[in-house]
């Protein structure tokens, strides 16, 4: 997955991910890792950011994870959100 071209997500999901960075609350975060394997985590949001025009979620210990490789965080699936 790591090779895939990045896919912009939602606007809106994007703001949901903005306002639990904010809140500063671990949230349960399931995403699709490198080999395209469904992992959970459960972290707060330590930022958001862009590099090389990917969107990246950054967690506490360090780890990133690409936004358009979310699947759900805090209960909403990025793909019930539209562009």
């Amino acid at each position: 997955m790591a090779n895939k071209s990045y896919q912009p997500i939602s606007c809106d999901f994007h703001s949901e991910l903005e306002l639990r960075a904010l809140r500063r609350k671990p949230v349960e975060i399931r995403y699709r890792n490198d080999e395209g394997t469904e992992v959970s985590v459960t972290a707060e949001i330590a930022d958001l950011y862009t590099r090389n025009s990917e969107e990246f979620l950054l967690l506490p210990d360090g780890h990133e994870i690409r936004l358009d490789h979310l699947v759900r965080v805090d209960g909403l699936e990025l793909k019930n959100f539209y562009c």
